[in-house]
């Protein structure tokens, strides 16, 4: 269920009626019903249910505030910010553990090694899923397009758009495929 805590946020920031409240709310919808879908076929990750609903509709909060016109975001921000900035919107709200869902989320995870390599415009340290509910959400993410939100990538497409993170970033996804598959 989701808590009310994660409505209001979401209410604050995306008005009603608007489409990139539609994109975030179809998007995240799915995000969160593959992640628990995962949990529930794999009982032995012990993954939190409560943390994977909440933490999928949240873990593309900081969208709103990037320039991302295709998907109807006007912000002033790089895209690839919007996983530091949602995380930093939700530690101000006292929200750590999904704090840490938003910023580590990005492909499959961003190493202090892939920022200063790439210069990209994030602290150097490493953004990587370290707990289950984090590498689940994360995942599930690479699934589900946000220019698409009628239909799920196939595990190929999927990893071909993960490959443009690099060879490692394949091998971690190819390692989550088979323990989540």
């Amino acid at each position: 269920m989701i808590r009310p805590e994660v409505s209001h946020i979401i209410d604050s920031y995306y008005p009603e009626k608007t489409e990139l409240r539609d994109i975030l709310l179809r998007h995240s919808s799915s995000v969160r019903d593959m992640s628990l879908s995962i949990a529930r076929r794999h009982p032995e990750l012990n993954a939190d249910m409560d943390i994977l609903e909440n933490g999928s509709m949240l873990h593309d909060i900081g969208i709103v505030f990037c320039d991302a016109p295709g998907i109807g975001c006007h912000g002033t921000h790089r895209y690839i910010m919007h996983g530091r900035l949602g995380a930093e919107l939700l530690r101000n709200e006292g929200m750590e553990e999904y704090a840490r869902i938003a910023e580590r989320h990005t492909g499959t995870g961003l190493t202090a090694e892939m920022i200063e390599k790439q210069h990209l415009p994030l602290p150097v340290r490493d953004f990587t899923p370290e707990t289950i509910e984090e590498q689940i959400i994360c995942y599930a993410d690479k699934f589900f397009s946000k220019s698409r939100l009628d239909s799920a990538k196939s595990y190929e497409e999927a990893r071909k758009s993960i490959s443009k993170f690099g060879d490692d970033c394949v091998a971690k996804f190819d390692e989550w495929h088979k323990k989540f598959s």
